[in-house]
């Protein structure tokens, strides 16, 4: 195996951990219940996923690499919200959506790259755009909700 393809295998593996923790993660923001250890996974592999994204071999801007900066900026704002304003009044809706957009930016790249890699669904390209629009949709329902029902708790400016 290359170096590159293992620094591929590396990346695609963290950035599956962020997906997955995002799940657990959203759900805690749906349900009001902080989770410290989805919180913490989901930010931890996420903000890796876009970290190890720069380090690939790139001539030139891609859509990976601004993707990467936006999501980054995203935490940023998120972990202020919650570290530094404790998810108080406005920061609560900064940091409830700037986490959602970041874990949104993550799934539409895999759904972008399994696309393009995947040969059963490189053969269907067509239907790619109804990808994006259903992972849009679930991901402005999940915002939606979200946004109304997390409430910061006394747990959350304890919490990891």
């Amino acid at each position: 195996m290359s170096a590159l393809a293992a620094y591929t295998l590396i990346h695609v593996a963290i950035s599956l951990v962020g997906i997955v923790s995002g799940f657990g993660f959203a759900y805690a923001l749906i349900t009001s219940r902080p989770q410290p250890a989805w919180t913490a996974t989901f930010f931890a592999s996420t903000v890796l996923t876009s970290l190890t994204g720069f380090g690939f071999p790139n001539l030139h801007l891609t859509p990976g690499v601004i993707i990467g900066l936006i999501s980054l900026g995203l935490f940023a704002l998120a972990a202020y919200a919650r570290y530094r304003e404790h998810a108080q009044g406005g920061w609560r809706v900064a940091y409830v959506l700037s986490s959602l957009v970041a874990f949104y930016l993550n799934f539409l790249v895999l759904v972008v790259q399994s696309y393009q890699k995947i040969p059963a669904l490189h053969a269907i390209a067509q239907t790619e755009v109804v990808a994006q629009l259903v992972v849009l949709v679930a991901f402005l329902i999940a915002g939606y909700f979200a946004v109304r029902r997390y409430h910061a708790t006394p747990s959350l400016t304890s919490a990891a």
